[in-house]
């Protein structure tokens, strides 16, 4: 690889690219929206458009498309030709500032939840410019990608780029409110960081293809515990094999290209499972860019003849993937509210923004936990690979220790005062030695950011980052009001203080600095009154509550018609998942693992004919054959109970309803079939066996 900054967004229209392309007026007021938040000035939208058009014409582009993120996951894009008519009729390559700004695909198939009819087919996208255009490469065709958010006809929200960007709006509102209070006033724009770590598996294809279920559900369903797996953690952090450090340095090149910062890669826990990481960005790029990553992780994987897989539990009885989301809040000023300084003023800002967090997980860490539940999820939550489902913050012994000395402070005096300074002001020469990495920790600080370690490999990290974002505005608009409450009666600062107090105070319960997994714990949380949703229909459920709703509204983000949209989506989406996971496991038992149980048998019943012509004894191999049968008609009994289940399920009279069936009698009865299948998968010949087995997923590539 050449080196990096001689290609480093070759193929992002980014401010080098703008700089050049761009009058200097237009490049600062285009600047001015993507840096400041500042609304776009309308008037350059036609010079960005010709300029983009340009430069992406210049590099072999041919199409356009407006890029969005739909509520069904993933992203989604419809190509259009730069050709238009000019004022002869003749073929001109154009962008006009309309089709840059706003575009509008047929959305008739997009889930919204019932908020309109099939009929209702209207949808626009509209562009964001805060994320910049890219191409996109398919052999030797661009085309230019414009990120963009994705909207009914009649306004209402049908994507999850628009939450994210209303989300970020609240925390701006929120935090600024809150720094003049305390007499900042250089403080003009709030930044949002952002950093998704990716786990992620890669499968040799040709044993991929021989499995229908990873490659129709993303997962195994079947299969039986392999002799070596990760129980000699020696693929954690080790040499990482030829053939994948080459995928891995073909994959930081088309990154790099794109302008996306991969910095970190490394073997994780599960053998033949992997990590990278990113530099740190603004949180709504971050998620842009992670969305390409695990497209591009995919493109590449191919081409090395390997499947890249995300799903969270491709493999049962190993580790998942997940995706830790690094979190953290800063300004213009260039202060990261999340990093202790030697300013006293700035440590007091941290210190409010982790009484804020606190706040904000202690009223709707329920919700938290919600913004990450789906069936892929469901495997790794709370099942010692990954955190709990209860959401607790750990913030290091100590950071533990100052805020238990906060909270214990009384009435506020000068002299106290002046000891919390001193006690805030050595902040930044211990925090982050004494910060341990507890991984057990659904939301950790890290220190000088807080890592939410509960999202799921496949997920898309905007959800996420709006339940962050919403919780830290309404922690920061909770302490603002107590703060204005009684200013008179005592300076902000000191004010400041007595709020943090009271609101440690009420916060405790949602400070945990043990092990999460520990059974005590879960015993602890209950007794604090903390939820602990077991599986997503339970954990989304939480969404439909007064309060949940009444937040969504009060930030802006969704309202209530919106809200209740998204979880009937997400509801359906668990729904459909699990009846494609369950009709796929029917069709492997009946149609693969059912025939080669009976070639088994009947190999043993010619061994059986052979042996009684030899004159020998067939009582082994008698007892042998019936314990095959009794396997097989084990089989035969898992399959008629989940096709049962399966009609049962689905007779249920709503989307809630139905979830919740799948959750409990639909994966009992699977997880009986599997039983059964993976005891067939020990007793019968690998010659026969039909499906790569776990041994060969995971040490061959």
């Amino acid at each position: 690889m050449a080196g990096v900054s001689t290609f480093f967004g070759e193929l992002t229209f980014n401010k080098k690219v703008m700089s050049q392309k761009l009058s200097k007026n237009v490049y600062t007021k285009l600047l001015a929206t993507i840096e400041n938040g500042e609304p776009l000035d309308q008037s350059i939208a036609g010079d960005v458009a010709h300029a983009m058009k340009e430069w992406a014409v210049e590099n072999g582009a041919t199409h356009f498309t407006h890029w969005f993120q739909p509520q069904r996951g993933g992203t989604a894009e419809k190509h259009d030709a730069f050709i238009s008519y000019g004022k002869e009729g003749e073929i001109v390559e154009r962008l006009s500032d309309r089709q840059l700004i706003q575009s509008e695909p047929d959305a008739s198939s997009f889930p919204s939840g019932g908020m309109r009819s099939t009929f209702e087919a209207r949808g626009y996208t509209a562009w964001d410019p805060t994320s910049p255009a890219f191409l996109l490469e398919a052999g030797d065709t661009k085309t230019l990608v414009i990120p963009s958010v994705f909207l009914s006809w009649t306004g209402a929200v049908l994507d999850i780029k628009t939450p994210l960007l209303r989300s970020i709006k609240a925390v701006n509102d929120a935090a600024i409110r809150l720094q003049k209070l305390l007499g900042n006033k250089k403080v003009k724009r709030i930044k949002i960081f952002g950093g998704p770590e990716q786990e992620y598996f890669l499968f040799s294809k040709d044993l991929y293809d021989t499995r229908p279920d990873l490659i129709v559900c993303g997962r195994t369903l079947f299969g039986s515990a392999p002799a070596k797996g990760q129980q000699m953690e020696d693929h954690y952090f080790g040499a990482i094999k030829s053939k994948v450090i080459e995928f891995m340095e073909s994959l930081d090149h088309e990154l790099y290209r794109r302008g996306i910062p991969a910095k970190t890669r490394h073997n994780e826990v599960s053998p033949n499972q992997f990590e990278i990481a990113p530099l740190y960005e603004e949180v709504n790029l971050s998620i842009d860019h992670n969305l390409q990553l695990m497209d591009i992780l995919k493109k590449v994987a191919d081409d090395f003849e390997m499947v890249a897989i995300l799903h969270e539990k491709p493999l049962g009885g190993v580790n998942g993937s997940g995706k830790h989301f690094n979190f953290s809040i800063g300004d213009n000023t260039g202060a990261n509210y999340f990093e202790p300084s030697g300013s006293p003023q700035n440590n007091l800002i941290f210190l409010l923004s982790l009484g804020a967090i606190m706040l904000g997980v202690n009223k709707y860490g329920g919700l938290l936990r919600g913004v990450v539940a789906d069936a892929g999820n469901d495997h790794r939550l709370g099942a010692n690979e990954a955190p709990p489902a209860i959401i607790s913050v750990y913030l290091g012994e100590y950071l533990d220790a100052l805020l238990n000395e906060i909270e214990g402070l009384g009435k506020v005096t000068d002299k106290k005062m002046s000891e919390i300074y001193l006690g805030i002001q050595d902040l930044p020469k211990v925090a982050k030695d004494t910060s341990d990495r507890n991984r057990t920790s659904p939301l950790a600080f890290t220190g000088n950011k807080f890592e939410f370690r509960a999202v799921g490999s496949s997920h898309n990290c905007a959800e996420a980052g709006t339940m962050l974002n919403m919780i830290m505005a309404y922690g920061y608009n909770a302490i603002a009001e107590r703060i204005e409450k009684n200013k008179s009666k005592a300076d902000a600062k000191s004010k400041a203080i007595e709020v943090l107090e009271k609101v440690l105070k009420e916060t405790k319960r949602v400070r945990f600095e043990g092990n999460n997994y520990d059974e005590k714990w879960h015993k602890e949380a209950a007794k604090r009154g903390l939820p602990n949703t077991k599986n997503t229909p339970e954990a989304l459920e939480l969404f439909l509550q007064k309060d949940a709703v009444k937040l969504f509204k009060d930030m802006g983000v969704l309202n209530e018609t919106e809200v209740h949209s998204k979880i009937e989506i997400k509801l359906e989406a668990y729904t459909k998942t699990k009846d494609i996971e369950l009709k796929t496991a029917v069709n492997i038992a009946r149609t693969l693992v059912l025939p080669a149980v009976v070639d088994q048998l009947g190999m043993m019943a010619e061994a059986v004919s052979a042996v009684k012509t030899a004159g020998g004894k067939i009582s082994v191999l008698g007892a042998d054959i019936k314990v095959v049968n009794n396997i097989y008609a084990q089989i035969k009994t898992g399959i008629v109970s989940l096709e049962k289940e399966m009609a049962a399920c689905e007779k249920q009279g709503d989307e809630l309803k139905k979830a919740k069936a799948y959750a409990g009698k639909g994966m009992v009865a699977l997880n009986k079939l599997r039983v059964a299948v993976d005891a067939a998968e020990e007793v019968v010949a690998d010659d026969l066996w039909p499906l790569a087995k776990y041994q060969e997923l995971l040490l061959v590539l």
